[in-house]
């Protein structure tokens, strides 16, 4: 059966779409038993997903979701559950963020600036995750304990550092704190939209970049073949020489970098500075847009744009009585699906397998038989 086979691409497709069927009748379920009309919820995100600004936003949030995707899904290709990423693109986002802010970056070129804040916050993150991975290979702690200590590490090491007599100052005219505003020449500006007040994230063509890189990487390289390769069986992996404790450090570190790069284009398109209002729980959210893409830089593109698109248009349905809550609800749903839906898939997939090559076998035996 070939790679791209009728079947394969229909058995591909069957987990999410299903996913999203299934999630969709639920809460058309919990929408009638609540006296809501789920045709009503429907015209709502409609008329939101006509509105510019809409479209501008949700690309935008789904620029920060994909990123995060990614760095969750290099650790799955290595069977790495890498929970840390939240706390990962805060600390970078936070520190980088201070760089920028710095006095002395005001004199170098912008494009200097905005590589060095960029590089900044992908070490943090690569340091950040790197911890972990020297705990599996030293001690052999679970990377799933130590990354969540490590977030919940960051997050008190942020609160801390984030404070006037630190890296911080307050803001004026309000009772927020921030880092230092990065001024004119390290930021970038973003693309401009008609009728929107919004503008795109320059920064979305970084995300592009880091998922071509990503397809690049796994798909025609040794060490991404190297790194499946231990993720499917790290005996089979030994057996041709390949070390697995440098290959959970190298993905680990990979996953890392890519975290920090989660809180760019935030930073560098939008607020400017680390306040205490900065988005947090992306990485949590990149778990769930990773499962549904299938760790696939295609698949994980489109669940972005659908988990970015879901979150803002959430605020029309409060304006058409709707409880913004059933957009939590259908994203829930997708993710318990789509993992229930995979594992159908799988199990289906082996047992077509096992009868092909049952039938092949019988088809041998039989031309043997003939010809004896």
């Amino acid at each position: 059966m070939g790679r791209f086979s009728a079947r394969a691409i229909v058995l591909g497709l069957a987990a999410p779409l299903g996913a999203l069927v299934f999630s969709a009748l639920i809460c058309a379920f919990i929408l009638m038993v609540t006296d809501h009309s789920p045709i009503e919820t429907v015209d709502a995100m409609s008329a939101a997903a006509q509105r510019p600004r809409t479209l501008v936003n949700s690309l935008n949030t789904a620029t920060t979701y994909y990123l995060a995707a990614v760095a969750v899904a290099v650790g799955f290709k290595m069977k790495l559950f890498n929970i840390g990423v939240d706390g990962q693109y805060r600390l970078a986002a936070m520190l980088s963020a201070t760089l920028a802010g710095a006095a002395f970056m005001d004199s170098l070129p912008s494009f200097l600036r905005i590589t060095m804040t960029i590089l900044a916050a992908m070490l943090v993150g690569a340091a950040w995750s790197g911890l972990a991975a020297l705990l599996k290979v030293t001690r052999g702690v679970s990377e799933v304990i130590s990354t969540i200590m490590l977030n919940a590490i960051a997050t008190y090491l942020v609160s801390y550092l984030l404070n006037p007599a630190r890296l911080a100052q307050n803001v004026p005219g309000s009772n927020n704190i921030s880092t230092r505003p990065i001024t004119e020449g390290g930021r970038v500006d973003g693309l401009v939209v008609t009728g929107s007040t919004s503008k795109i994230f320059a920064l979305v063509f970084l995300a592009v970049a880091v998922g071509f890189l990503y397809w690049f990487v796994l798909t025609r390289t040794r060490f991404g073949f190297e790194l499946k390769t231990t993720g499917l069986s790290e005996s089979a992996a030994v057996a041709s020489g390949v070390s697995v404790k440098k290959m959970v450090v190298y993905s680990m570190l990979i996953s890392g970098a890519v975290a920090g790069l989660v809180g760019m284009p935030q930073l560098l398109g939008a607020s400017y500075s680390y306040a205490l209002d900065f988005p947090a729980g992306i990485g949590f959210t990149g778990i769930a847009v990773a499962l549904l893409g299938r760790n696939h830089p295609v698949g994980m593109a489109v669940a972005a744009l659908l988990w970015g698109f879901l979150d803002n248009t959430a605020n029309s349905l409060d304006v058409a009585g709707v409880p913004r809550e059933i957009v939590l609800i259908m994203q829930g749903v997708i993710v318990l699906s789509v993992v229930v839906a995979y594992e159908l898939i799988r199990r289906y997939r082996v047992r077509a397998e096992q009868h092909e090559v049952g039938r092949a076998l019988g088809r041998t035996k039989t031309l043997e038989e003939v010809s004896s």
